[in-house]
């Protein structure tokens, strides 16, 4: 019988230097899209795939996101006593016990982030979300994966298709045979050149993963860029279990990258009905201004 997967896995501990200022003291998880953090587009895809407990792998100065996850009495209490909607808040009330933090006291890389959870996953199947990527499609990307993992078991990850030029920023996948939109993976690469990369098939950001992740984990040494990957991890459980990864159908944003970020902002406020009209034309206004070639002078304010 398979094991349900009911726990998450959040790794939050990272610095966002390719955001500072900005995250110097509000964690990258915290930066907004509009006007939800990160995190949160994050924890209701996690929810929405059934997931009933959610493992924050912390680090230092990353208490906004407890803050933002728990009850704001004084907040509620000046907007109730104005007659104010307080619906926005009610993504953030996560129901009682089905939070829990974890903190990764050294930068030692995602897989050292995930071994970190082991005592709270336990023994049994478990997600990870790398909340930098942003998801959007529907069903959400966590409940496709669940979706297939309840077929056939063992491992999955979410696959996408990205320029070959790229391969070298990513955990790669070398594809077996696809069948039923499952593709067996025979083989993960951490961050190849584009002339060792096996395909052009990369893993993006979420994972259903076996609990025999972590006595892996707690033998691997450090891998590319000197930190334990998870990636490497992952590799030495194909061939004893069942492994696959799904294309996914729906749309991801890099948010870890300046230009992610801009996009995700941009593409989600075009579809948002109080938004999409203005958003069009300013976009409009913007393109008439500059073209399409053009480079604006930078203003020093």
């Amino acid at each position: 019988m398979l094991g349900r997967v009911r726990k998450a896995v959040f790794p939050v501990a990272g610095l966002g230097t390719r955001f500072l200022p900005a995250t110097k003291a509000v964690p990258k998880e915290m930066l907004p899209v509009i006007d939800r953090p990160i995190i949160q587009y994050a924890v209701e895809e996690a929810i929405e795939a059934g997931i009933e407990q959610l493992i924050f792998v912390t680090g230092r100065n990353k208490s906004a996101i407890e803050d933002h996850f728990d009850v704001a009495y004084e907040l509620e209490s000046v907007m109730s006593n104005s007659g104010k909607d307080m619906s926005s808040l009610n993504a953030t009330r996560i129901a009682p016990g089905m939070l829990s933090y974890v903190r990764q006291q050294q930068p030692l890389g995602l897989g050292h982030a995930v071994w970190c959870a082991r005592d709270i996953v336990g023994d049994e199947p478990f997600a990870v979300l790398l909340p930098d990527e942003l998801m959007i499609g529907k069903p959400g990307c966590l409940a496709q994966l669940v979706a297939a993992y309840e077929e056939t078991g063992g491992n999955f990850v979410c696959g996408l298709r990205v320029p070959h030029e790229k391969v070298g920023s990513y955990g790669v996948i070398a594809p077996g045979r696809e069948e039923d939109g499952m593709i067996a993976v025979k083989g993960l690469v951490e961050k190849p050149s584009p002339e060792e990369a096996p395909s052009n098939l990369i893993i993006a950001g979420r994972y259903i993963l076996q609990p025999e992740i972590f006595r892996l984990l707690g033998r691997q040494g450090r891998g590319a860029g000197g930190e334990i990957q998870l990636t490497d991890s992952m590799a030495r459980m194909i061939g004893t279990m069942p492994f696959h990864a799904i294309e996914f159908d729906g749309r991801r944003f890099d948010c870890g990258s300046k230009i992610g970020y801009l996009e995700a902002t941009l593409m989600l406020a075009m579809e948002r009905p109080d938004l999409a009209d203005a958003t069009r034309a300013i976009v409009a206004d913007v393109v008439q201004m500059y073209g399409t070639s053009r480079v604006p002078e930078v203003v020093t304010v």
